[in-house]
């Protein structure tokens, strides 16, 4: 089916008390590997890509975004739960508005190192922009603290009131809140501040969105949802499975090259990364609510 507009994905999940959950690729196996899962839940979903990386300036090659933003409306046309597609976390407007030009139908600015002031006016003009061409944004109020080795720097705790004048400023779609959650924690979860959660969620009338669900303890999550927090981000636990699956995959002898790329069978490096990354979603979809919900 076609790319499902992100308001209607939302306001599915918001009437029937579940959250989206958003489960980052990278390349062709783990956009399938999701897309596995989904359909073996009868999920909807978001796929997408991560802007940051895609548009960072020390990538040793330049990406060609169209050729993501085509992978995925074919990934989603193909798909028989309903799908989203997002252009997540770039700090490049210009990146932004070409995502929003090549197909994606959510869209995220964001830059940590822009003041409050500069990255509301930029999210104002992008958010008029995407409106434009029929494409949904989502912002952030607040940074994630970066978890590496166990070691977090970097936060700045949602302020609820700070997040409605945000929201009525720049008229986003979806709002990123920090009540806890982490980026990049790899190892180990953590409880969410849900009384401030809940504070914002009485001020902000918009779906919120938690990113770093990778480090978020599954009886936060649950109360977070039924708070009403509609989308959560996966991204570091389904590198981590995918990497130990590959290198396993390319530890075993075989001179055959074919056995170990694009033959599809039990040695094929590409069929243990999809593997990989079905396997991992499936483990934690179930938390969000929404298995069972494209039916």
């Amino acid at each position: 089916m076609p790319l499902t507009p992100i308001s209607e994905l939302l306001q599915h999940a918001r009437a029937h008390r579940y959250a989206l959950g958003y489960f980052e690729s990278w390349n062709l196996e783990s956009l399938q590997g999701v897309l596995d899962a989904a359909e073996a839940t009868c999920s909807p979903v978001i796929i997408g890509f991560n802007g940051e990386f895609l548009s960072h300036p020390d990538r040793k090659l330049t990406e060609r975004l169209g050729c993501y933003a085509e992978l995925g409306k074919g990934a989603a046309a193909g798909a028989t739960v309903p799908c989203g597609l997002i252009f997540n976390e770039c700090p490049n407007d210009a990146w932004v508005r070409n995502a929003v030009l090549a197909g994606f139908n959510l869209v995220m600015p964001a830059d940590a190192a822009a003041s409050d002031k500069e990255y509301g006016r930029r999210v104002a003009a992008l958010t008029e922009f995407a409106h434009r061409h029929g494409v949904a944004v989502e912002a952030e109020v607040g940074h994630l603290p970066a978890g590496t080795n166990g070691r977090e720097h970097g936060s700045q705790l949602t302020d609820p009131e700070l997040a409605a004048r945000f929201v009525q400023e720049t008229g986003v779609d979806l709002l990123a809140v920090s009540v806890g959650n982490v980026h990049v924690l790899i190892k180990g979860e953590q409880d969410l501040d849900l009384e401030r959660l809940s504070q914002i969620c009485r001020q902000v009338a918009n779906p919120l969105v938690l990113h770093g669900g990778t480090g978020i303890s599954a009886t936060s999550l649950r109360e977070a949802i039924a708070l009403g927090v509609a989308k959560v981000n996966y991204g570091t636990y389904l590198k981590q499975r995918y990497l130990t699956a590959v290198r396993a995959s390319v530890a075993v002898h075989e001179d055959n090259p074919h056995e170990l790329l694009g033959i599809g069978g039990d040695r094929d490096v590409m069929i243990a990364g999809r593997v990989a990354v079905r396997d991992a979603v499936l483990e934690r979809i179930g938390l969000l609510g929404c298995c069972g919900k494209a039916k």
